[in-house]
Protein backbone atom coordinates (compact mmCIF):
# COMPACT_ATOMS: atom_id res chain seq x y z
CA UNK A 1 0.00 0.00 0.00
CA UNK A 2 1.91 2.81 -1.14
CA UNK A 3 2.24 5.88 1.27
CA UNK A 4 1.13 9.12 -0.85
CA UNK A 5 1.34 11.78 1.48
CA UNK A 6 2.23 12.16 5.39
CA UNK A 7 1.30 15.30 7.67
CA UNK A 8 0.33 15.47 11.50
CA UNK A 9 1.04 11.37 12.03
CA UNK A 10 -1.10 10.05 9.68
CA UNK A 11 -0.69 8.67 6.03
CA UNK A 12 -2.50 8.86 3.15
CA UNK A 13 -2.55 5.87 1.32
CA UNK A 14 -3.68 4.01 -1.92
CA UNK A 15 -4.01 0.52 -2.01
CA UNK A 16 -3.18 -0.80 -5.60
CA UNK A 17 -6.01 -3.65 -5.90
CA UNK A 18 -8.58 -0.86 -4.90
CA UNK A 19 -11.56 0.01 -6.97
CA UNK A 20 -13.13 3.00 -8.49
CA UNK A 21 -13.91 6.27 -8.27
CA UNK A 22 -10.49 7.71 -7.35
CA UNK A 23 -10.08 7.91 -3.27
CA UNK A 24 -7.51 7.99 -0.42
CA UNK A 25 -7.33 6.10 2.81
CA UNK A 26 -6.29 8.52 5.57
CA UNK A 27 -4.78 6.10 8.45
CA UNK A 28 -3.17 7.25 12.14
CA UNK A 29 -3.70 7.09 15.54
CA UNK A 30 -5.63 3.99 15.67
CA UNK A 31 -8.44 5.62 13.51
CA UNK A 32 -8.84 5.35 9.25
CA UNK A 33 -11.00 7.42 7.03
CA UNK A 34 -11.47 7.71 3.13
CA UNK A 35 -12.32 10.24 1.37
CA UNK A 36 -13.30 10.73 -2.57
CA UNK A 37 -11.22 12.75 -4.77
CA UNK A 38 -13.80 14.77 -7.16
CA UNK A 39 -10.73 16.53 -9.12
CA UNK A 40 -13.51 17.94 -11.78
CA UNK A 41 -15.62 19.76 -9.04
CA UNK A 42 -12.00 20.67 -6.77
CA UNK A 43 -13.62 18.44 -4.15
CA UNK A 44 -12.78 15.87 -2.04
CA UNK A 45 -15.41 14.78 -0.29
CA UNK A 46 -15.51 11.66 3.02
CA UNK A 47 -16.91 8.84 2.21
CA UNK A 48 -16.38 6.58 5.85
CA UNK A 49 -14.44 7.43 8.93
CA UNK A 50 -13.70 5.28 12.02
CA UNK A 51 -13.03 7.18 14.66
CA UNK A 52 -11.88 10.48 13.76
CA UNK A 53 -13.74 13.61 15.44
CA UNK A 54 -15.71 16.35 12.94
CA UNK A 55 -12.70 18.50 13.64
CA UNK A 56 -10.03 16.39 12.67
CA UNK A 57 -11.79 15.21 9.41
CA UNK A 58 -12.78 18.73 8.66
CA UNK A 59 -8.57 19.39 8.42
CA UNK A 60 -7.98 16.75 6.95
CA UNK A 61 -10.29 17.29 4.20
CA UNK A 62 -8.46 20.96 4.05
CA UNK A 63 -5.11 19.40 4.03
CA UNK A 64 -6.46 16.82 1.21
CA UNK A 65 -7.60 19.36 -1.07
CA UNK A 66 -4.48 21.14 -1.11
CA UNK A 67 -3.10 18.89 -2.41
CA UNK A 68 -5.92 17.44 -4.34
CA UNK A 69 -3.82 17.13 -8.05
CA UNK A 70 -0.98 15.12 -7.00
CA UNK A 71 -3.31 12.83 -4.80
CA UNK A 72 -4.88 12.44 -8.05
CA UNK A 73 -1.84 11.54 -10.14
CA UNK A 74 -0.82 9.44 -7.77
CA UNK A 75 -4.01 7.13 -8.38
CA UNK A 76 -3.73 7.62 -12.22
CA UNK A 77 -0.11 6.72 -11.27
CA UNK A 78 -1.01 3.17 -9.76
CA UNK A 79 -4.45 2.62 -11.46
CA UNK A 80 -4.31 4.34 -14.66
CA UNK A 81 -6.76 6.95 -15.70
CA UNK A 82 -9.86 7.55 -15.14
Amino acid sequence: MPTVLRFDGLRVVIYPNDHRPAHVHVIGRGREAVFRLNLRDGLVDLRESWRFSKRELAHIQKVLVEHLEELHRAWEGIHGAS
